[in-house]
């Protein structure tokens, strides 16, 4: 049986994902935090494959605002790379708020849109 607190935010991820589709023109980016790693991947779902991945452990960074900030500058540099100018965020649950907000910034800052 599920916690409260976990089935209020998986009921929050399955209402998000019911919006947020990725295709192959406009992949989705997708967040995952915890307490000792973010990670940022970039998603096709029409193939169902990751096309660039980015994760502060990659980076040996902290998962704080700093290290939020260095992921979503390395997201969007593979984006680049990968050939993607444009994406759907998906926020995967957690609020728009504090790093997964700065992530998102960021990533903006290093030229992808959404």
């Amino acid at each position: 049986m599920l916690m409260p607190k976990m089935k209020n935010r998986l009921s929050r991820k399955r209402r998000i994902r019911a919006r947020v589709q990725g295709t192959t023109q406009k992949p989705r980016m997708t967040v995952y935090r915890s307490l000792t790693q973010m990670t940022a991947q970039i998603i096709d779902d029409t193939s169902g494959k990751t096309i660039a991945s980015a994760s502060t452990k990659e980076l040996k960074a902290k998962p704080n605002a700093a290290g939020a900030k260095k992921l979503g500058a390395l997201i969007a540099k593979k984006a680049k790379d990968a050939g993607i100018s444009a994406v759907v965020f998906d926020r995967n649950a957690y609020a728009y708020h504090g790093r997964v907000q700065i992530l998102a910034d960021a990533a903006r800052e290093g030229g992808l849109t959404f």
